[in-house]
């Protein structure tokens, strides 16, 4: 108040006061914040115990981390809920989802809004998920896209699968069941189901 606010600058120098504030006060409750200087939280911030953020995470909206969970350095976390024991890989998004306990997202990977992730999981490096739910103990590794889809327990994404929901008109779902294989650089072309204990070989193109 007694310095005021009269351009960009002075702007900047309050933002950075008051984000210190906030690391302070944060971290007096018990979250382990590996750089104060380089913490941003643009809304509010609930955390368990045994939490550890680490450079430049920017926390957008409403946020609520379990217990002990990790983030790596540059990730941005919008409106999100994260699982006890999670762990979140460096330069990822989350936005409007849900990653359940003991799973790992990223590095580099995006989930986009009304995602959830389940307990057990994995979405790896370069992968992007929309819309999904992704069961317990299922893998999407890495370089791959899955939206508009339903995946069940147990379920293996090979590298380079892709869900192809967008036909230029409309968005269509796919489901897969339970223990799955899908082999890489296979496309699911919506709508389609694939049912419980399915091998699908590499390469492959599943239109019915």
């Amino acid at each position: 108040e007694v310095m005021g606010i009269n351009n960009k600058n002075q702007l900047a120098e309050a933002e950075r006061i008051y984000r210190q504030k906030q690391a302070k006060d944060l971290m007096s409750k018990g979250l382990t914040i590996k750089d104060p200087s380089r913490f941003d939280c643009r809304g509010n911030l609930i955390f368990g115990k045994d939490c550890s953020v680490d450079i430049n995470v920017v926390f957008e909206g409403e946020n609520e981390l379990g217990n002990n969970v990790l983030i790596a350095p540059n990730c941005i976390i919008k409106n999100s809920k994260i699982g006890d024991h999670a762990e979140i890989n460096a330069n990822s998004i989350i936005e409007n989802s849900i990653i359940g306990s003991h799973s790992t997202v990223g590095p580099f990977a995006r989930i986009r809004p009304e995602t959830k992730v389940g307990n057990h999981a994995k979405i790896g490096n370069f992968v992007e998920v929309k819309k999904s739910t992704i069961g317990d103990k299922s893998k999407v590794p890495h370089l791959s896209y899955v939206g508009d889809s339903s995946i069940g327990q147990n379920v293996n994404i090979s590298a380079g699968v892709i869900t192809c929901n967008y036909d230029g008109k409309a968005k269509y779902q796919t489901k897969i069941g339970k223990n799955v294989f899908i082999g890489s650089d296979t496309q699911l072309i919506a709508p389609v189901v694939i049912e419980d204990d399915v091998m699908i070989a590499a390469g492959s193109t599943i239109n019915k």
